[in-house]
């Protein structure tokens, strides 16, 4: 049983490559994001209003951001159970992702302020309100989603280790 070879041959474990593969996907999903909230900052910009499409791209970044950081927040589990809260904070992020999707498209949806019959996307003082809140319930649920008392329990372990 000693023989049993716990890291891949390159050294890195399959935490670390999670981590990083995650770190990745949030990272690009940020960019994303930011092309598709201001892309006067990349020299794209078209037009002096957001359409749909400048609207689709930023919540597109956005369920990216979200995936890339569930990913990584994940590792840092370390195969210990997922407490209540960290249920929780799961179903926080995709409910918030889900009110920002809903509210950023309400007028595809017909819920939003201009009538249907006219379909001019448009993304006013209610939608970035929505999308907002949608953000901040996202960064409640991750916020549920760290695993503290582990993080503590590691800290208290080097400290023991060390003789302090």
């Amino acid at each position: 049983m000693d023989n049993i070879q716990t890291t891949p041959p390159n050294g890195k474990s399959d935490k670390t490559l999670r981590r990083r593969i995650g770190l990745i996907f949030a990272l690009v999903g940020f960019f994303i994001f930011m092309v598709g909230a201001d892309p006067g900052l990349f020299g794209v910009d078209r037009s002096p209003v957001i359409g749909f499409v400048q609207i689709g791209v930023f919540l597109l970044g956005l369920g990216v951001i979200c995936f890339g950081g569930y990913l990584t927040i994940n590792t840092l589990w370390n195969g210990y159970e997922k407490t209540i809260a960290a249920d929780i904070g799961v179903r926080l992020v995709g409910t918030g992702y889900v009110i920002a999707v809903a509210s950023g498209l309400a007028d595809i949806f017909g819920l939003g302020t201009r009538p249907l019959p006219t379909f001019i996307p448009f993304f006013g003082r209610w939608q970035a309100r929505g999308v907002l809140i949608g953000e901040i319930v996202i960064i409640v649920g991750f916020l549920l989603l760290l695993p503290y008392q582990h993080l503590f329990d590691r800290e208290t372990q080097v400290k023991d280790k060390s003789g302090e």
